[in-house]
């Protein structure tokens, strides 16, 4: 633990003060200058100022709480309000809107408008969730007020049979779109149908057809006209006119019946048939277009009852539109009535002022508190400053070094100071005394050490010196035992060139010994088929003898035949040249019968001679193979003694790179103690180094703590 001296050693700058930055009486003045900024002694708040101070700040700060939370409660609660308000005007608008948008969408609905129903379904819904919203509430949105529901309960008893009219229409969609197609149908054909029928009576008169047919076809003209005309004012009509329904279906069965009548004839009607064909060929070209205008006129008809109640619903959802627009309007005006008041914003603005008035309040206790403080500190101050000049006058002696002096302890605020300064001074006394001692035991024991560590010095130098020897030794130790090592491998590798070549001699001597045994197998086969040939050959012989045999008798009997021949005369000469060319063919076949039998002889000499050569093959073959029999062994105990050899021999070499491996490590060791040894001798240096600076230290701090005065 090292520390500075000098510190300790304040003594020899007495007489020397050093100033500061601020004055003790600083914060007085302060508070001093507050008093006067008041000009009189504080006062207090009414009402509360009797009560004390803590009591007056938790008043005033609750007072001040509450009146806040009311005012800030209120602006909230009128906020919501107001947005709620606003919500169910903006409904009650909307349903406005729906009313008519439903009185509109059930005019095009009847008349079988498609997109019509889907707008008349969607505005049905919309209408009726917001009615249930505003009375019983929803997404976020509570119910409507209690002055508001009777209203409400009024638009729903307006709203139920409307509700349920858009419920009959939609349920007949199908039906009203069925129809409007069929009229629509009705109205394309109609064009058509015109044509066809004025056609039909020019046609007529121009054939001179009786006036009473051309009169009829004339009708047919005014009754196409009259179909369309009832078939639209069927659908575009608010209420169904039964006259006009009963037109419909009356002309339809006029029209067919002459048209029947004009082609097949009629009794009831006495027409007969038309015999022109160009106008039969009109007719029957009317008749088809007929029959598609005739499925869409029945269509109407049997629809009938249902055109007529949704025609109806119709009309009572227009004639109640009104009442729901009144209604609605109604509704809205209750809204914006209720979302008029201002006593709300008034109410939070009284609980605001009450706020600041209980700020106000707060403030004043706070400066009358602040006041009261500065005038306790202000005196506080005073009689503190007084009693630290005291304990500062006292202290003189002490800064000069007297440790016998002793400070007063008072009831003020520098007792605590003096007493605390008094219980440093008789522990600075010990300090001091000890310091005395401690320095004369740590001079000694530093003189002690200084002679140790130079011992310690000389006898590390030494101990580096000799690590350093063993060190070397080692290692040289270490690079032979590699050597041995390397060596012993290179020599276990020429051992296993050595056990690898016998045994490629064994394997070469195994081969040949089958190669000599497969050479043996093959002469025997072959002496064996050499002997077979000589056989063949003998039977060639036997043959050949045969062969010469029957050419002798060929000659005898070619000889005879040359006689009867002569003895014919001229009636056997053409035998006679044949007797000669067989004769002269049984001489060829006995020369040829001789050079057969001269080759057949070579050939059995030299199989005999090849059959004895094969034997003595087949022997040497034998000697052979005893002979690579016995290499072989040879050659597998000279592989055994290889292996053996290289087993010992890798045995060694694995001792030896072990020993090399210990080596190494005792010469890693070795340097380690070495560093090790190096550290430990620049230790003993830098001990010695500082057993001499403790030493020197022990001194300078015997003569620091010498200017103390103990007694």
């Amino acid at each position: 633990m090292a520390f500075k001296v000098e510190n300790l050693m304040f003594w020899k700058d007495k007489g020397k003060t050093k100033s500061t930055g601020e004055s003790p009486m600083h914060t007085t003045m302060i508070l001093q200058g507050l008093r006067n900024l008041s000009g009189k002694e504080p006062g207090s708040v009414p009402i509360i100022g009797h009560l004390p101070i803590e009591k007056q700040y938790l008043i005033s700060v609750s007072t001040l709480a509450v009146f806040l939370i009311l005012a800030v409660a209120t602006l909230v609660y009128n906020t919501v309000k107001v947005g709620r308000n606003s919500e169910y005007v903006a409904i009650s608008t909307e349903m406005q809107m729906l009313s008519q948008r439903i009185a509109k969408g059930v005019q095009q609905s009847v008349q079988g408008n498609t997109l019509a129903f889907q707008q008349l379904s969607e505005s049905e819904g919309q209408f009726d969730k917001s009615l249930k919203k505003l009375m019983k509430g929803g997404d976020g949105l509570p119910a409507s007020p209690t002055a508001v529901q009777p209203i409400l309960q009024d638009l729903q008893k307006k709203w139920e049979p409307t509700e349920k009219s858009i419920y009959n229409i939609v349920k007949q969609e199908k039906k009203l779109v069925e129809l409007n197609r069929s009229v629509a149908a009705i109205n394309t054909n109609n064009i058509q149908l015109l044509e066809l029928t004025e056609q039909v009576a020019a046609l007529l008169t121009q054939s001179g057809a009786p006036l009473r047919e051309v009169s009829i076809a004339s009708q047919l003209v005014m009754l196409t006209q009259r179909l369309a005309k009832n078939a639209n004012t069927l659908l575009s009509s608010d209420v169904i006119d039964p006259e006009v329904a009963f037109l419909l279906g009356k002309d339809a069965n006029t029209f067919n019946e002459i048209l029947g009548g004009l082609i097949n004839g009629s009794e009831d009607l006495r027409l007969t048939a038309v015999n022109d064909p160009d106008t039969r060929d009109k007719l029957d070209e009317l008749s088809e277009a007929f029959k598609e205008f005739s499925g869409h006129s029945n269509k109407i008809l049997q629809s009938m009852q249902e055109l007529v109640n949704s025609k109806q619903a119709g009309r009572n959802i227009f004639v109640g539109s009104d009442e729901l627009l009144n209604g609605t309007r109604k509704l809205t005006a209750e809204y914006e009535k209720l979302a008029g008041g201002i006593g709300l914003l008034v109410l939070a603005f009284v609980y605001g002022l009450l706020a600041v008035g209980a700020l106000v309040m707060l403030g004043m206790i706070n400066v009358n508190d602040a006041k009261k403080r500065a005038l306790l500190s202000e005196r506080e101050n005073k009689a503190n400053q007084e009693a630290i000049l005291r304990l500062l006058n006292e202290m003189g002696d002490l800064a000069e070094g007297d440790l016998t002096v002793r400070a007063k302890v008072t009831e003020d605020i520098t007792g605590a100071i003096a007493d605390s300064i008094n219980y440093t001074i008789d522990e600075l006394r010990g300090l001091v005394t000890e310091i005395n001692k401690t320095s004369e035991q740590v001079t000694h024991a530093s003189q002690e050490a200084q002679s140790i560590s130079s011992g310690l010095l000389e006898a590390a130098e030494k101990q580096s010196q000799e690590i350093e020897d063993t060190s070397s030794q080692v290692q040289q130790m270490a690079h032979s035992i590699n050597e041995v090592s390397a060596n012993a491998a290179e020599s276990a590798r020429v051992a296993q060139q050595s056990l690898d070549a016998a045994e490629k001699g064994a394997t070469a001597v195994r081969n040949s010994i089958t190669g000599m045994n497969e050479i043996r197998e093959h002469i025997q086969d072959t002496s064996k088929r050499i002997k077979r040939l000589g056989e063949s050959s003998q039977e060639i012989s036997e043959i050949v003898d045969l062969i010469s045999d029957i050419t002798e008798q060929t000659n005898i009997l070619a000889l005879n035949a040359a006689i009867q021949a002569a003895s014919a005369g001229e009636a056997g000469r053409g035998f006679t040249v044949v007797a000669e060319e067989v004769q002269r063919l049984a001489e060829r076949s006995g020369e040829a019968t001789k050079q057969i039998s001269a080759i057949v002889k070579t050939i059995q000499t030299d199989t005999q001679d090849a059959v004895s050569a094969m034997e003595k093959s087949t022997q040497g073959v034998v000697e052979g193979a005893k002979l690579s029999d016995a290499a072989g062994q040879a050659l597998n105990e000279i592989g055994q003694v290889s292996r053996n050899l290289a087993e010992l021999i890798e045995t060694i070499s694995r001792a030896t790179q072990n020993q090399a491996q210990a080596a190494g490590v005792v010469a890693n060791n070795m340097q380690e103690i070495q560093s090790i040894t190096v550290q430990t001798t620049e230790g003993t240096k830098k001990t010695a180094v500082s057993v001499g600076e403790l030493a020197t230290l022990a001194t300078d701090l015997r003569g620091s703590v010498a200017g103390f005065k103990l007694s």
